[in-house]
């Protein structure tokens, strides 16, 4: 990223910009067992299956689904499966956090008892 030029460095901000929103996360997780259509999406999703397109458009757009259309279907799929690596790495990093912050909660009310009781 250190040598990128800025108009790669806005392709990368709106690679992450795609990323910043819960509904296409849960459309990636979706994807992530094999392609789906957009009816098959919005029932998994309970969200509207014009809601589901425009997120699948923006997803398309960045390069991270390929569509394909069947007869009267448009089919998604993951185009670049380096988006779950990415995913993955971030959400480890999350749930690493969460623990650390557990286990100084926990040291925390284990010390505030001690000094309650003395």
């Amino acid at each position: 990223m250190q040598d990128l030029p800025p108009e790669a460095l806005d392709q990368v901000a709106g690679y992450f910009q795609a990323l910043s929103e819960p509904t296409r996360l849960r459309i990636l997780n979706l994807l992530r067992d094999g392609e789906r259509n957009v009816g098959d999406i919005a029932q998994a999703t309970g969200f509207t299956a014009a809601n589901v397109s425009r997120h699948l458009s923006l997803l398309a757009e960045r390069g991270m689904v390929a569509r394909e259309s069947r007869g009267t279907s448009v089919w998604y799929r993951i185009a670049d499966p380096a988006i779950y690596d990415l995913c993955d790495l971030v959400c480890g990093s999350i749930a690493r956090s969460y623990e650390q912050a557990a286990a100084e909660r926990a040291a925390f009310v284990r010390t505030a008892g001690r000094s309650e009781r003395a």
